[in-house]
């Protein structure tokens, strides 16, 4: 592994999750990420920690289904730090052990241009920045029932809220309760049944990557109803369907970047709904987030240059804070 991918690691241990002698850290990974799980195991050790890997030998979308049957595989771990390729945010192993007071990460190392993510340098946003960015907009939030948000492509949705909290993640565990992602950002677990209008995908499709035009999708209930007939929008279509599973199509998360270092171009689905300026849905299980509708995956669809209100107040004119 190269000088940034060390960083990177590094950033992990010692600022993330500030692995201290004495502690038990547990890295979930898989088959296609075992060099850096053995990296962030090195630098690790060189802080006087103890860490484990265990390899899953599920991959792809369907990796959580391990951490749903087997809940309490983290529970002999002080700090557990998922690096796999797709997330475990959402399973019911990381919800049981957020419960009883373990750190967890969540740190999906998928990526389409074949680096590993541990080399980006959206890892260099200040915590601290983007913490207090988050905390302004959480406040405007948890006031409210309604999101609504704009684009000038014409994106128009409404989307309730109601009695589900806005919570953020930095990367560092310690400022989010002991939970954290590498995704820079607000989010809300929201009504599963309260999404309706227009979402024009112009940003990234997470997973998939960059797509190459916009894509219209409608919602309708919280649920997608259409999706637009064209290329992209075909590619997105029979992505969902692979995972067998028609709550993939209830919109159960809304986030909005606070990474001012990211950049969406399509490389790697963190990066893409971490950038500042965007803002993403998630569609699928939400339970760890604090929802609670249960599926077999998650995914995002992440969008440009929001204008968000919160009931009535504005907080984000083209994806920037409103202060």
């Amino acid at each position: 592994m190269n000088s940034k991918a060390i960083r990177g690691a590094k950033i992990i241990i010692n600022e993330w999750v500030s692995l201290n002698s004495g502690q038990r850290l547990l890295i979930v990974t898989d088959s296609y990420h075992i060099k850096e799980a053995e990296l962030l195991q090195h630098v690790a050790k060189e802080s006087h920690g103890h860490a484990d890997i265990f390899v899953t030998k599920e991959t792809g979308k369907l990796v959580g289904i391990y951490f749903d049957n087997n809940e309490d595989a983290f529970l002999d771990y002080d700090i557990i730090i998922a690096a796999t390729s797709y997330s475990l945010v959402t399973t019911c192993a990381t919800k049981k052990a957020i419960k009883n007071g373990k750190k967890f990460l969540s740190l999906p190392l998928y990526t389409n241009d074949k680096r590993s993510m541990l080399e980006y340098d959206f890892f260099l946003m200040d915590c601290k920045t983007s913490k207090m960015w988050a905390e302004h907009l959480i406040d405007k939030l948890n006031k409210a029932d309604t999101v609504r948000i704009t684009t000038e492509i014409g994106s128009d949705l409404t989307i309730g809220k109601k009695n589900r909290k806005a919570n953020f993640f930095n990367g560092n565990v310690d400022d989010s309760n002991g939970y954290s992602s590498a995704s820079i950002e607000v989010f809300i677990p929201i009504q599963e049944d309260k999404t309706n209008g227009t979402l024009i995908v112009d940003g990234s499709f997470g997973y998939i990557g960059k797509n190459k035009k916009p894509v219209r999708i409608e919602l309708k209930n919280g649920r997608i109803v259409n999706i637009q007939n064209s290329f992209d929008g075909i590619v997105l279509s029979n992505f969902i369907k692979e995972y067998n599973d028609k709550n993939l199509y209830i919109a159960s998360e809304l986030g909005i970047g606070l990474n001012s270092i990211a950049k969406c171009l399509g490389n790697c689905y963190i990066e893409d709904e971490s950038a500042f300026g965007t803002f993403h849905l998630g569609f699928g299980r939400n339970i760890a987030l604090g929802g609670n509708l249960e599926a077999s995956g998650h995914f995002d669809l992440t969008s440009f240059y929001p204008d968000i209100y919160a009931d009535d107040i504005k907080i984000m004119e083209k994806g920037q804070i409103i202060f």
